[in-house]
C-alpha cells in the first residue's frame, strides 16, 4: 500500500512539473492575428503577375519572428517582414503569383514562425484568363 502511495505522489508530482514546462514554453511564442488568410485575386489576365500583401498584428508577449515563407509552387514568390515584430507590431507576407498559364489557381503560402504549432498556411486562388485572339480575315 505505501508503495501505491509513492508511485501515485510521484506520478501527480511529474505531472504538475510538465505542465509548468508546457505554460512556460508558450510564454515564449509569439501570438499572430491575421487581417485575413486567404485571398481570390478573381480574374487576372495572363502574363501579368498578381501580389496581395497578407497583414497581421503580433498579439505574443515576445517578438514574432519569421523564418521562411514556402509556396506550394515554383508560380507563386513570397516576401515577408525580414525583421523581429514587436509584440503589438505589424508585419506582412506578400504572395504574387505569376499568372503565365491561363486556367484556375489555388496556392498556398505555409509561414513559419515562432508560434504555436511552428507554422500556418495562408491561400491565394483565381483564375488567369488568356489574351483574347483576333481573327484575320483571309
Amino acid at each position: 500500500m505505501k508503495n501505491l502511495i509513492a508511485i501515485a505522489v510521484v506520478i501527480l508530482v511529474a505531472g504538475k512539473g510538465f505542465s509548468q514546462t508546457v505554460t512556460a514554453h508558450q510564454n515564449e511564442l509569439a501570438s499572430i492575428a491575421w487581417d485575413a488568410t486567404a485571398h481570390d485575386f478573381g480574374k487576372i489576365k495572363q502574363g501579368v503577375p498578381a501580389t496581395y500583401e497578407f497583414k497581421f498584428t503580433n498579439h505574443g508577449k515576445v517578438p514574432l519572428v519569421i523564418t521562411n515563407a514556402q509556396p506550394s509552387c515554383g508560380c507563386t514568390t513570397p516576401g515577408w517582414t525580414r525583421e523581429p515584430i514587436m509584440p503589438g507590431g505589424q508585419g506582412y507576407v506578400k504572395a504574387t503569383y505569376n499568372a503565365a498559364a491561363p486556367g484556375i489557381f489555388d496556392k498556398t503560402i505555409t509561414v513559419h514562425a515562432n508560434i504555436e504549432g511552428g507554422m500556418f498556411v495562408l491561400h491565394i486562388k483565381g483564375e488567369v484568363e488568356a489574351p483574347a485572339q483576333t481573327i484575320k480575315p483571309q
